[in-house]
């Protein structure tokens, strides 16, 4: 059965509790790693200015503490594979849909498919 690595959980440890509801049901259905979750300015300023965001400190829902946004990929990682992103993504939002939690994906915006953030209503 898959579980969280080492890296997995000291991200998994900065996110809202609603997030971490939704993944840790997921994980118990499909693998993936947490690639991200709370970002402080630093992080947040290094990712905007690496393209990695398009918002700048502290506009992103990762800036938020607890963290309101969360980056994964399946595992192992292939980031040629978005067949495999987007099978996680169905996982996740199965998941929060059960749990009555507003996920949104950022397949959405057609460039970030590991990027998942909590509705504005959660």
């Amino acid at each position: 059965m898959p579980s969280f690595g080492p890296r997995s959980k000291s991200h998994y440890n900065t996110l809202h509790p609603k997030l971490q509801w939704i993944l840790s049901d997921a994980i118990l259905v499909i693998d993936f790693a947490i690639l991200c979750g709370h970002r402080d300015e630093a992080a947040q300023t290094a990712a905007y200015a690496g393209g990695f965001s398009k918002v700048k400190w502290p506009n992103s829902k990762h800036n938020h503490d607890p963290s309101r946004a969360v980056d994964i990929a399946p595992w192992p990682i292939n980031w040629n594979d978005k067949e495999r992103f987007y099978l996680v993504a169905g996982v996740l939002l199965s998941c929060a849909y059960d749990l009555n939690i507003t996920l949104d994906g950022g397949f959405n915006w057609r460039w970030d498919e590991g990027h998942f953030q909590l509705g504005k209503d959660e």
